[in-house]
């Protein structure tokens, strides 16, 4: 026979931080019965007693333990041998307490169950009230109810509620933080006849500070924006949707004067945050009759350029402040890659990066595929080269020239 609820040993003690003070936890006392399954019945069927341990050793000695619902301490029901000195102690067990925050309901409820009170509660010194019960072997036990032990465990009760109440509205207002700046991110793609595109944000926490969008603007033209938000957060996700707004109220400026456009959203962007905020940002204006690819790479990290023969060039940061732009042109299955540093500062286990040069290689192997297939190619790489939690926004876009 062998019964295991849990093993005497697994005992969860509250966690201390005091290295000076260790916890010192009562694990069990030892009570002496005439018969395990009768005390069983009395302690689990009348108390409400949880069994912690059932077992017999290889002698055929049993081990029974009984524990209160809180788990906390233990009695050991032992039943000794006629010739042991243990023997004439059972049933002569008289001090063992029991402390409840509600003595009332809890006669009630025991008594219910036909356990044998001596009398109801009564008042005793120092402000408690106690009764006395015994078990089917005569040892008896106290039951004290103490109003100061209420009000610790309704205190302890309101500031358990209170914190849970607090987590719950964190976590609604990050919910909805969420799917708000869901709605920030592009929910359509402008058409263009000769480009076929992509872009995908994995954010490290609920909301983040990275930022990816596509605009019309006009003429045939498609406006191509990433950025990477100094924070990460709710406090990333502000400057973010801060920038965004920056971006699409001034987009009408983009096709014929792109110079003030980026100039115009980086005064309002200065003006709107604080001293230490601060983004760094690609914008790349594709014009879809031309193939012509304007660009301003205001301290981002370079753009990646795959030509149809293989070339590689980097886009490199051609300002600090928003507002100068150079050219490339598109020629059909040419690929153009934007990413943050999300991508290749992602770390395995030894702190070794991903880093441009495993990224270029997936772009090399992807490059026939679709954009979509090309950005979820390298998210892969990226989660099978660093499998633990993510710490940064990833954020790319992809594009390939059609024939």
């Amino acid at each position: 026979m062998s019964r295991l609820a849990a093993p005497v040993w697994d005992v969860r003690p509250a966690i201390r931080l005091d290295r000076d003070n260790p916890f010192l936890l009562l694990q069990q006392v030892l009570l002496f019965v005439w018969n395990h399954d009768r005390s069983l019945h009395f302690f689990i069927d009348c108390l409400g007693f949880n069994l912690a341990l059932d077992h017999r050793n290889e002698r055929g000695d049993r081990w029974v333990i009984v524990a209160p619902p809180d788990g906390t301490a233990r009695i050991c029901l032992i039943v000794p041998p006629s010739e042991s000195d243990e023997y004439p102690l059972i049933g002569k067990g008289r001090n063992t307490v029991f402390l409840t925050e509600n003595i009332e309901k809890k006669f009630r409820k025991w008594s219910g169950r036909g356990v044998p009170f001596l009398h109801p509660p009564q008042e005793a010194p120092r402000g408690s009230v106690f009764t006395q019960f015994d078990d089917p072997d005569g040892n008896r036990f106290w039951l004290i109810g103490f109003d100061q032990a209420t009000r610790d465990v309704e205190e302890e009760r309101r500031r358990i509620e209170e914190h849970l109440e607090t987590e719950r509205r964190s976590a609604r207002e990050l919910e909805i933080a969420r799917q708000v700046q869901a709605r920030l991110f592009p929910q359509r793609m402008p058409r263009v006849k000769t480009l076929e595109y992509a872009g995908a944000c994995i954010q490290a926490r609920q909301v983040g500070g990275d930022y990816y969008d596509y605009l019309d603007l006009g003429g045939g033209r498609l406006g191509l924006a990433l950025a990477d938000i100094a924070g990460k957060g709710i406090a990333g996700a502000l400057l973010m949707a801060n920038l965004q707004a920056n971006l699409r109220s001034q987009s009408a400026t983009a096709s014929d004067q792109p110079q003030r456009f980026l100039q115009s959203v980086n005064r309002l962007f200065y003006e709107n945050t604080a001293d230490a905020d601060y983004a760094t940002l690609f914008f790349a204006e594709y014009d879809d009759t031309t193939r012509r690819l304007r660009y301003a790479n205001c301290g981002h990290l370079p753009a990646l350029f795959l030509r149809d023969d293989h070339t590689l060039e980097h886009l490199d940061s051609n300002c600090t402040v928003m507002g100068l732009f150079e050219e490339r042109q598109l020629f059909p299955g040419d690929t153009l890659l934007l990413n943050t540093d999300g991508v290749t500062e992602s770390a395995n286990g030894n702190a070794e990066e991903f880093g441009e040069p495993r990224l270029v290689q997936v772009l090399r192997r992807g490059r026939e595929r679709s954009s979509r297939v090309l950005i979820d190619s390298i998210v892969e790489e990226v989660r099978k080269f660093s499998p633990d939690e993510q710490q940064d926004d990833i954020t790319i876009i992809a594009a390939h020239s059609r024939m």
